[in-house]
């Protein structure tokens, strides 16, 4: 049965919003409908300002609806990788019944964030497994059907600040949209641009904004190191106004019909004076060219700092792939080879899809597009998202509650007497024995106030246990 999805990417200088239609088939995708808007009330990636940011995010949806022909009240939105923190964590579990079902591998996720770190202050975005270990076997892909007595899992987590989050959620929400799911966007990007050639052989994916910079870098198939720069286009253009001594919205024209890395000519310009805009000057574009040159080299360093801080760099086989607004820039590839020790560059556009796709096939639309993908599930091989639910290939997300009702109604109905610690782990697991049942689909029914809570303290003192 196809559904409705829209994504709303909330960037530092443009929201944009898609709707798409994702058929029974994932890879079938129809884009319907987008929009965009300037961002107000979002600074460096996060919310400065609830009911400006909800103004744009309002626009951008409206337009998308038009477009569309459809109205939708859940999105994926993205974040900003601004005041986010990242940590691995580990977790092991045994098996009971010798065979890894999807049971066995979301206990052992959920083991590897309740043994994680995390401040009280910050909230888990994702939980993304990089090493299962069958037994004594390391580096397996897919543990699923194994037999084995033992399942280890190491993940990197990604976590941001809560109020960060809510932030952003009551911004949509006032714009008249619920958060359905919250993706990071250096991951969203990631997914749009990226293939499965370059995620096994290691890549960084480099997405460039007008104020940022958010880094993602996958190595064998996972995501093992994000981070974010507070660096962007719009640095240019400041640096044009001040050095050519013209406003700001001019030196942005400057940028946008002069911005290359190439070869400069020595012809002239004329530009305004800022504060006396009657006046003008004449400017030659071999000074701007120095004024971007710097910048942009200035940029590509900071990022190179960032990726060898990793200590992925020797991973990277597919090496770097640049994308967003700033990726744009004429010249850039060519520049950062040069600085990036002649690693592969490519400049990363998202990857094709079926309906209005050439409105939004630039890479300045990577993390929208990626949200998309997402939600048709173009995710890791597991996770955990900010819902805490565990999402995997080739099955449908768990719908809400689904699993945490069969925990309440397992307590409900036979209390789990506490064993001492040298019983069998079939007998410590009989109690939980009807799990194993879990029906694969059911329909969504609403939460009672007091759920979250109980069944958060359960399965916290549950993974522990087993």
């Amino acid at each position: 049965m196809s559904k409705t999805v829209l994504a709303i990417d909330i960037g530092s200088t443009k929201v944009c919003a898609i709707i798409a239609e994702i058929g029974d088939n994932d890879s079938d995708i129809q884009i319907t409908g987008s929009g965009k808007a300037k961002a107000q009330g979002v600074r460096r990636g996060s919310i400065t300002n609830i009911e400006l940011a909800s103004k744009s995010i309002k626009t951008a949806i409206a337009d998308a609806k038009r477009m569309a022909g459809t109205d939708i009240k859940n999105a994926v939105v993205s974040i900003s990788g601004a005041y986010t923190k990242s940590l691995n964590s580990s977790g092991i579990v045994n098996i009971p019944n010798k065979e890894i079902s999807i049971k066995e591998i979301n206990r052992v996720m959920h083991t590897a964030l309740y043994n994680a770190n995390i401040p009280n202050e910050y909230e888990v975005l994702h939980a993304l497994p990089y090493n299962f270990k069958v037994d004594e076997q390391d580096y397996i892909e897919d543990p699923l059907g194994m037999t084995a007595t033992r399942l280890e899992v190491e993940t990197h987590i990604i976590t941001t600040q809560k109020s960060n989050l809510h932030n952003l959620k009551k911004a949509v929400k006032a714009a008249g949209v619920e958060v359905e799911n919250v993706i990071l966007s250096g991951y969203a990007s990631a997914i749009a641009t990226l293939n499965t050639d370059e995620k096994e052989l290691g890549v960084a994916v480099v997405d460039m904004g007008g104020n940022t910079c958010n880094i993602v870098i996958h190595s064998g198939n996972s995501i093992k190191y994000n981070d974010f720069l507070g660096v962007g286009s719009n640095h240019i253009t400041s640096d044009l106004s001040m050095a050519l001594h013209t406003p700001l919205n001019i030196a942005e024209k400057v940028k946008m019909n002069y911005g290359s890395l190439n070869t400069p000519s020595n012809d002239l310009i004329e530009l305004p004076i800022i504060g006396d805009e009657n006046s003008t000057h004449e400017v030659s574009l071999e000074v701007v060219h120095n004024v971007i040159y710097a910048r942009v080299e200035e940029t590509l360093m900071i990022i190179a700092q960032s990726i060898e801080k990793s200590r992925l760099k020797e991973h990277l086989g597919a090496g770097i792939v640049l994308t967003g607004g700033f990726s744009n820039m004429e010249g850039l590839r060519e520049l950062a080879v040069a600085i990036f020790d002649n690693m592969p560059v490519r400049i990363g556009q998202p990857n094709e899809m079926g309906g209005l796709f050439y409105d939004v096939k630039g890479g300045e639309y990577a993390a929208a597009v990626g949200l998309i993908k997402y939600a048709a599930d173009n995710y890791s091989t597991y996770e955990i998202d900010v819902n805490k639910r565990m999402r995997h290939h080739g099955e449908a997300p768990l719908q809400d509650i689904v699993f945490e009702t069969a925990l309440e109604e397992a307590m409900a109905e036979e209390p789990i007497p506490v064993t001492p610690q040298n019983s069998e782990p079939a007998s410590r697991l009989s109690s939980l024995s009807k799990l194993a049942k879990l029906p694969k689909m059911s329909p969504q029914r609403e939460r009672k106030p007091n759920e979250t809570g109980v069944v958060s303290k359960f399965w916290n003192w549950a993974t522990q246990l087993f």
